[in-house]
């Protein structure tokens, strides 16, 4: 009896954990490698948490209407690795965000590269399709 409980419990465990690797989209999913784009905006928020971070970003379009964006990074372990830190950006920072746009044309891109107005980048550089 104890053995078919463990066995049982086991495999729930087992089931249970195979459900989280399949959790993590794929990039080629919500992206369009094919299509980057560029975003001048203020940041709003920026959340340097797993799985990816998110930055905010208020962009005001053609038509002077504000646009509010959500741009997905990496996870902070990479983003480590670029040189970025929770500190990197604050709310009201003025930023050029160049990035690939989502597939379903929504306001919603992920992050290549960040530049403050002057041209300086934020981290080591641009990060490529499919970084994670």
């Amino acid at each position: 009896m104890n053995l078919k409980l463990c066995l049982g419990s086991l495999g729930t465990v087992f089931l249970l954990a195979s459900g989280t690797g399949n959790a993590h989209h794929s990039f080629t999913v919500h992206y369009d490698s094919d299509k980057m784009i560029v975003k001048e905006g203020i940041a709003t928020e920026f959340r340097f948490t797993n799985p990816h971070g998110i930055l905010m970003l208020d962009v005001t379009n053609n038509a002077g209407e504000i646009e509010h964006w959500t741009v997905e990074t990496t996870a902070p372990v990479y983003m480590r690795r670029f040189g970025w830190s929770q500190d990197s950006i604050k709310p009201g920072d003025e930023l050029i965000v160049e990035g690939w746009a989502s597939r379903d044309g929504s306001h919603f891109m992920r992050i290549r590269t960040v530049m403050r107005p002057d041209g300086t980048v934020i981290g080591s550089g641009s990060q490529e399709a499919g970084d994670q």
